[in-house]
């Protein structure tokens, strides 16, 4: 059952209906009564965020490979505060930190560094144009192909900056971000958000 989004304070984004989700589904009156609070909502972004990147935490030290990096973190965000935005939607949020990788890799082939340590003190020429080339690509490639997500930015920056270089470390990178979207869609569905499961809702008129 999908619960109705709650109306009154749209600058906070989809939480208040998340909120409202959650005191209807388990009975919580005195949450659904607060469920406006900047308190409360600030608690629901916390507790979900935790969460997820926890997990991911978790799963990098068992195995010992990337599961967690920086971008993860605006991501969580939007997931999380911004549930049925179009950046926040499963096929938003995949393509756009896929397009972040692949441009990120190619440039670093263009440029020679697809070996190269990296070094944020000693920034080369050669540096300067893969980390040009992947945050432009990666953002027009997004706008091109509609499928806008903020985060892949920092991605795109991670890769060509070499701090994740390595067909492997990219391909964990992708299955750690496919992981935070599954967490994040049965978190917004348990509270009772019409996350969509993988292209955005259409947007009323």
């Amino acid at each position: 059952m999908t619960i109705a989004p709650a109306h009154g304070h749209p600058k906070w984004g989809d939480l208040p209906a998340a909120i409202h989700g959650l005191g209807a589904r388990f009975g919580l009156r005195a949450l659904e009564q607060r469920h406006s609070s900047r308190a409360m909502l600030g608690t629901y972004v916390l507790i979900n965020s935790a969460i997820s990147i926890a997990i991911l935490s978790v799963v990098a030290m068992v195995t010992k490979q990337p599961f967690i990096f920086p971008s993860l973190g605006p991501t969580a965000f939007l997931l999380f505060y911004a549930a049925t935005n179009v950046q926040a939607a499963p096929r938003s949020a995949f393509f756009g930190h896929l397009i972040g990788v692949l441009a990120g890799y190619t440039s670093l082939v263009v440029f020679g560094l697809t070996t190269t340590a990296p070094d944020l003190e000693d920034v080369t020429w050669d540096r300067v144009g893969a980390a040009t080339m992947s945050l432009c690509l990666t953002l027009s490639v997004m706008v091109w192909l509609g499928v806008p997500h903020a985060p892949a930015g920092a991605t795109t920056l991670i890769v060509s900056l070499g701090l994740l270089r390595t067909p492997e470390q990219l391909t964990v990178l992708m299955l750690a971000v496919v992981l935070l979207l599954v967490q994040g869609f049965l978190i917004n569905r348990l509270a009772g958000l019409p996350y969509p499961v993988w292209a955005p809702r259409p947007q009323p008129e």
